[in-house]
């Protein structure tokens, strides 16, 4: 059996691979209205990979990573545009990551905060999804300041909107878009992170792990990328 009809057999037996992207993240994947399709790199890259192994291409829409990881325990899909999470490392492995996004804070116009660091004070309410990998990284560098959960990005500035806490974590891409449809907020000057963006398979998926490794690395190669 040739390397790729092992990779297919794991993440493609029926010929089509079922990627899962985040749509909570418009730098990475997005729908373009005249294009009639999904674009950004997770997008792209899923197309190369499909290309690459001669096969069918799903691309599955979610609405958040843990969103995602939920559609994992279901069998919704074969690889994942998610981040890399060590956490996560007995369910999936994960590529070197092909892209980093940036997160930050979202807080009321007239807040006293102007940079990240000043959100981190005491008493302050982060309002940040619960699966996300940004909200795991917050948890570990925050020193005064504290974090409360939510089901969704889209979830942690609603609260923020209600002013049921003080700022709103999430991806600067997610939050400039959430500006179009509210009033009265900004981001803060800086990020709190940067999260390397992977491509995940489960951990039983051993030739296709290899096989992403390496596409990655050339894919990053090709393009200049340290």
């Amino acid at each position: 059996m040739s390397t790729r009809e092992k990779v297919l057999s794991e993440i493609a037996p029926a010929g089509i691979i079922r990627a899962a992207v985040n749509m909570s993240n418009a730098a990475l994947v997005r729908w373009d209205d005249q294009a009639g399709a999904l674009v950004g790199p997770s997008a792209q890259i899923g197309h190369k990979i499909a290309e690459q192994l001669d096969c069918g291409l799903s691309l599955i829409q979610y609405g958040s990573a843990a969103d995602i990881l939920a559609a994992a325990d279901r069998g919704e899909w074969d690889i994942a545009f998610i981040a890399s999470d060590p956490s996560r490392a007995d369910r999936f492995s994960f590529s070197p990551p092909y892209i980093s996004v940036r997160a930050t804070y979202l807080v009321p116009e007239g807040s006293a905060f102007r940079t990240v660091g000043d959100v981190d004070a005491e008493g302050v309410r982060i309002a940040s999804a619960k699966s996300a990998a940004y909200t795991k990284q917050l948890e570990r560098i925050l020193e005064k300041a504290t974090v409360s959960h939510t089901d969704s990005p889209a979830a942690a500035i609603d609260r923020l909107v209600r002013s049921q806490c003080d700022a709103a974590a999430g991806l600067t891409e997610f939050l400039v878009q959430s500006l179009e449809r509210i009033t009265g907020f900004r981001l803060v000057e800086g990020a709190f992170s940067e999260i390397p963006q992977t491509i995940a398979v489960h951990r039983r998926a051993i030739h296709a792990s290899a096989f992403f490794a390496d596409f990655v690395h050339r894919l990053n190669a090709s393009a200049g990328a340290p």
